[in-house]
C-alpha cells in the first residue's frame, strides 16, 4: 500500500502508549498530566440551547472568542475577538501552524528539553528542529541569538510558564530580552501557555506576545488543565497577517470545534464561580505538589537534583548518574509505578540520558511516598545494572 512519505517520520507517543499501560487502578502513574478527577467540576447542561447541535462557525461562538479576548488583554496581549479561533485543544494550534510554516527541512526553533506532542508535530511535518539550552529562569540567550541567527527558523516555538516538562518560568528580564531578539531578527512566535493558571505563588509574568513589536506571533492556551480536558476546547490568538491561512487551515481540518463543549467552556471564563474554582485548584495542586517535594526529599535525594516548580504539574528531575530511563519503564510497571522518562522531550533523545518527569496532581498525598520509595529503587537497579 502506498503511503504518503510523511508517515515514515510518523512515531506513536510514548507518553499515550504509558497511560495506557497505567490504566489499572492499581498502577501509581506520575506519567501524564492528567488533573486530579476529585477536581474536574461538575457541569450544568440544563440551559444548553438545543442549536448548539447544529453545524458552527469556523472561527468559534462569537461570544467565547469575545470572552478570550477580553481574558488575554487583561494579561497584556493586544487583540480583538477577530484574531482569535476556537481550537479542538492547543495541540490543534500546533498541528495548524505546522501546516502553515513546515515544508520537509524547515528550521524550528524549540527550547531543550521541549513538550513532547509538539516535537512530534513538528517533526512529521519534516522540520529540522533546532534547540537551545534551559536554564533557571528561562532560554540560554547567547544560544538563542546564535541560533536565530545562524539558523533563521520559520518560527520559535516557546513555553515560558512553568514549561512542559522541565517547569521552568522564565523571568521577566529573560521575556524582554527574547522579545527583543526576536523582534530583531524576525522570527514568528508560536507561545504555549497551558499552565499560566496553576500557579503556586504570588509571581507572576506577562505573555512573551504583549512585548513583541514587529515579530508575528500566535498565542495559545486551553481549558484543559482548568476545566475538562474532555471538552477538547482551545484557543488560538494570532496576528491578523497569520489568522486568515489559520481559518482556512481549521475549516479544511475539522470544520469547527464542537459547539457542546465550547458552550460549556463560555459558562465559565470570566466568571467569579471560575475565579472561585481556579483559586481551589491551586490550593489543591499546591498541597500535592508539597507532598510530592516531602517525597522527593526523603527518597531521591540521593539519586538526583531537581527544582520546586512553582506551577504547572511536574517535577523535572536530573539523575545524579545519568541512565537511560526509557529502560527503566518495564522494572517500574512491574512494581506498579508508572513515570514518564525525559529522553523524549530532546530533539535526540539518545544524547540527552538521565532525566525523569513526574506528575504531582494525580496520585494522592497518601500514596505518593509509597511510588516513589519503589521508582527510586527501580532507579537503583537500573544503576547497580550497569555498573555490573
Amino acid at each position: 500500500m502506498a503511503f504518503s512519505e510523511r508517515i515514515s517520520r510518523l512515531k506513536s507517543s510514548l507518553i499515550r502508549e504509558i497511560l495506557a499501560a497505567a490504566q489499572r487502578p492499581e498502577v501509581m502513574s506520575f506519567a501524564g498530566g492528567l488533573p486530579a478527577v476529585e477536581m474536574l467540576p461538575v457541569l450544568d447542561w440544563s440551559q444548553m440551547p438545543a442549536s448548539m447541535g447544529q453545524y458552527g462557525m469556523s472561527e468559534g461562538e462569537p461570544a467565547l472568542r469575545e470572552a478570550i479576548a477580553a481574558e488575554a488583554r487583561l494579561l497584556g496581549v493586544p487583540c480583538e475577538a477577530s484574531q482569535v479561533l476556537i481550537v479542538s485543544g492547543s495541540q490543534q494550534t500546533l498541528d495548524l501552524a505546522s501546516k502553515l510554516f513546515i515544508d520537509p527541512g524547515t528550521k524550528v526553533l524549540l527550547e531543550a528539553p521541549t513538550y513532547l506532542a509538539a516535537l512530534q508535530a513538528f517533526q512529521l511535518f519534516g522540520a529540522d528542529c533546532v534547540a537551545v539550552p534551559q536554564e533557571a529562569d528561562g532560554p540560554q540567550l547567547q544560544a538563542l541569538e546564535a541560533q536565530l541567527q545562524n539558523q533563521r527558523p520559520a518560527f520559535a516555538y516557546l513555553i515560558p510558564t512553568f514549561q512542559n516538562p522541565s517547569a521552568v518560568r522564565y523571568s521577566e528580564a529573560k521575556r524582554d530580552a527574547v522579545a527583543a531578539l526576536l523582534d530583531r531578527y524576525q522570527v514568528t512566535l508560536i507561545e504555549d501557555e497551558p499552565y499560566r493558571e496553576l500557579v503556586f505563588d504570588a509571581g507572576s509574568a506577562t505573555p512573551i506576545v504583549s512585548r513583541l513589536r514587529k515579530a508575528s506571533w500566535i498565542y495559545t492556551g486551553t481549558v484543559s488543565k482548568t476545566l475538562l480536558p474532555g471538552l477538547r476546547v482551545g484557543y488560538l490568538i494570532a496576528t491578523p497577517d497569520l489568522f486568515p491561512h489559520l481559518l482556512r487551515l481549521k475549516q479544511s481540518a475539522d470544520l469547527h470545534t464542537n459547539r457542546v463543549g465550547q458552550w460549556q467552556a463560555l459558562q465559565w471564563l470570566g466568571t467569579e464561580q471560575y475565579r472561585e474554582h481556579l483559586a481551589e485548584l491551586r490550593d489543591f495542586y499546591r498541597v500535592r505538589r508539597d507532598a510530592m517535594q516531602a517525597a522527593l526529599v526523603e527518597h531521591f535525594s540521593e539519586l538526583a537534583d531537581w527544582q520546586v516548580p512553582q506551577g504547572g504539574l511536574f517535577f523535572w528531575l536530573k539523575l545524579k548518574q545519568p541512565q537511560d530511563t526509557r529502560l527503566l519503564l518495564d522494572a517500574a510497571l512491574a512494581q506498579k509505578v508508572a513515570f514518564m522518562p525525559g529522553e523524549p522531550f530532546f530533539i535526540d533523545p539518545d544524547r540527552a540520558p538521565g532525566y525523569l518527569r513526574l506528575n504531582f496532581s494525580h496520585v494522592a498525598p497518601e500514596r505518593l511516598g509509597e511510588g516513589l520509595r519503589r521508582l527510586a529503587g527501580v532507579v537503583r537497579q537500573g544503576l547497580a545494572a550497569d555498573a555490573a
